[in-house]
């Protein structure tokens, strides 16, 4: 990849790191993005956490505080987007009040950059906030980053997609967390600028957790295999079939299927399980933040979506150390490595993914080495690696003489 070829680290399966030293003192950065669990949230959140270990200021401008943000930090600020609800108002002006506060945010606390997280709405308030800014003799620079269905879903429909183009080529910078959603990208919409792969990444101390035996006892009291999946349980996981390959896998190898995270298909999963008589060996656990703790006695991660940009839940599972079977869809290839870090199949293969998932936990010693292997491909990916490639993005628009002194 282009990106990676001119900073020294190599993409892929081959990619090696380097270390870019910041020439700046520090940056004060304004980071827009949703705080949700959602990928473009938890990333937002975790690169703007690593900035203010490195030094650096950084605004977090959101309608609440984001999930991944816990914790008391000196150079970490927090800027709730208010939204006025008023009788004449049918829906909410968010994007309005949204550009406003970045406005007030960025003359109050002399901001020298926006990174904006998922196109819709934030790339076209930035805008109209840049022009704002403008004319109070501010020029801002507006990077965005394109997360998924922010270009693969709801940017694709017509009532949103020429604000999305516009607003997407009035960025000073445009980034995209996989090759598979660069490309998409281009595919979709008319981009007249380059689009940069900055790939997700995760914190692999983080995930490096020895597992609690006794929490493992008490959801796996005779031994069990641990399976485990995490997402928004929205349509395009099809966690209907991550039931339907349990079940499968449930008749020759003991089992339990830990659900984790809520969303509006999780009634018909739940509604599956009571079909196929499997209840007593799933959980749904709801909404966690701390994931590294259940990835930890985890022998295997499932994800069978129709589509992921990137694959972030993915990630984290293989920093834990575990195997990822999931679909070939999407940005996926781009981390799990069939036949090495875990096993892939095509959308709605349940058959075949029931297949190689009863393969890898039937032999011990395979999924000890996948275990290892889904490790050493994380690390790749692992935030020092990358936080250094987004701060020598922001230098490109901060000049050192314009960047702040401590």
């Amino acid at each position: 990849m282009k990106l990676y070829e001119r900073q020294g680290i190599e993409n892929g399966y081959g990619m090696k790191s380097v270390t870019l030293v910041s020439h700046l003192s520090y940056m004060k950065i304004g980071i827009v993005c949703y705080p949700t669990f959602g990928g473009s949230g938890v990333l937002a959140t975790e690169l703007g956490k690593a900035l203010a270990e490195k030094g650096h200021f950084v605004h977090f401008i959101t309608y609440q505080q984001p999930v991944r943000l816990s914790g008391f930090f000196t150079n970490i600020f927090y800027h709730e987007v208010r939204v006025p609800h008023y009788p004449l108002f049918d829906y909410p002006p968010y994007e309005t009040t949204l550009a406003s506060t970045m406005v007030d945010v960025v003359m109050n606390n002399d901001l020298d950059l926006l990174h904006v997280h998922y196109a819709i709405p934030h790339a076209s308030a930035a805008y109209m906030a840049k022009q704002i800014l403008k004319k109070k003799g501010k020029d801002i620079p507006v990077i965005t980053t394109l997360h998924g269905t922010d270009i693969t879903l709801v940017g694709k429909d017509k009532t949103f997609e020429p604000v999305v183009t516009f607003s997407i080529n009035e960025s000073d910078a445009i980034t995209a967390v996989s090759k598979n959603l660069r490309d998409e990208t281009y595919h979709s919409f008319h981009i007249e600028k380059e689009i940069e792969v900055i790939y997700n990444f995760v914190d692999i101390n983080r995930f490096s957790k020895k597992p609690l035996d006794a929490f493992k006892k008490v959801l796996a009291p005779d031994g069990e295999r641990i399976i485990t999946h995490a997402s928004n349980f929205r349509k395009v996981k099809r966690v209907n079939d991550i039931i339907h390959v349990f079940a499968n896998i449930l008749k020759e190898v003991p089992s339990k299927l830990l659900m984790v995270g809520d969303g509006p298909d999780r009634p018909d999963a739940e509604a599956l399980c009571r079909e196929l008589d499997i209840c007593d060996h799933v959980r749904f656990l709801g909404k966690q933040q701390e994931m590294e703790e259940i990835l930890a006695i985890s022998d295997m991660f499932i994800l069978t979506s129709e589509y992921e940009s990137f694959g972030l839940s993915a990630l984290e599972a293989m920093a834990a150390g575990v195997p990822v079977l999931s679909t070939n869809a999407g940005g996926l290839p781009e981390i799990n490595i069939h036949g090495k870090t875990g096993y892939m199949a095509p959308v709605a293969d349940v058959k075949e993914l029931s297949r190689l998932g009863l393969e890898l936990l039937k032999n011990e010693d395979m999924l000890n080495i996948f275990k290892q292997n889904a490790k050493e491909q994380a690390m790749k990916f692992d935030i020092h690696h990358i936080v250094p490639i987004y701060e020598e993005l922001y230098e490109r628009f901060v000049p050192v003489s314009t960047a702040a002194k401590p």
